[in-house]
C-alpha cells in the first residue's frame, strides 16, 4: 500500500505542475520590468511600503535603486478610513468597516507609463463591543496590518498581469 502511494503522489504532483497550477499568492512579475525600483511617496506609511517590498522579495522580484531600474513602481495617496456600518439600539457603533486605499503607477526608466495610475482598495468589517475596548483596539490594529498585506498582494497581482513584451518606452509612448 505504501509503495503505491509514492508513485500516486508523484503523478499527482506532476499533473498539477503541468497544468500551470500555482499556490494562491504566488505571482510572477515579468522579467521585462526587472530590476524594479519601489518609490513610496508621502503619505504612504513605512509599514505599507515594507509590506509591498516583502511581497516583491517573496516573489523573487529583482529590486534596485531608481537609477539602475528598468521600471519604477510608485505608490502614493494612501488613505485609511474607519466607518460605523451598524449601530446598536442605544445608537452606539456595533460594527465598523476599515478601509485602506493606495494609488499605484508603474513607469519605465524613460518615464513612459507602463501601468496607468490605479486605485487599489482593501476593506474589512468587524464587530465592535463597547465593553471590551482594549481587545477591540488590538483587533483593529491586527486588521489594519492585514489590510496593508492585502494591498501589497493586490499590487503584486497587478504587476504579474503585465505582458511579457520588452520595456523600452517606445510601446508605451504610442
Amino acid at each position: 500500500m505504501k509503495r503505491a502511494a509514492i508513485p500516486l503522489c508523484l503523478i499527482l504532483s506532476l499533473t498539477l505542475v503541468g497544468c500551470g497550477f500555482q499556490l494562491r499568492g504566488s505571482y510572477g512579475v515579468p522579467e521585462t520590468v526587472q530590476p524594479l525600483s519601489l518609490e513610496c511617496n508621502p503619505p504612504v506609511p513605512d509599514h505599507v511600503c515594507r509590506s509591498v517590498r516583502d511581497q516583491l522579495e517573496m516573489a523573487q522580484v529583482s529590486l534596485s535603486s531608481a537609477g539602475n531600474a528598468v521600471a519604477v513602481l510608485q505608490l502614493s495617496d494612501f488613505r485609511q478610513d474607519r466607518r460605523a456600518t451598524a449601530v446598536t439600539a442605544r445608537a452606539g457603533a456595533a460594527e465598523y468597516t476599515l478601509q485602506q486605499t493606495i494609488e499605484m503607477e508603474l513607469i519605465s526608466a524613460q518615464e513612459a507609463p507602463l501601468l496607468a495610475s490605479q486605485t487599489i482598495t482593501s476593506a474589512e468589517t468587524y464587530r465592535y463591543d463597547e465593553t471590551n475596548v482594549l481587545a477591540k483596539q488590538q483587533e483593529e490594529d491586527a486588521i489594519q496590518t492585514e489590510l496593508s498585506q492585502q494591498l501589497a498582494q493586490q499590487i503584486l497581482f497587478r504587476l504579474s498581469a503585465l505582458g511579457q513584451t520588452p520595456v523600452d518606452g517606445s510601446e508605451a509612448a504610442k
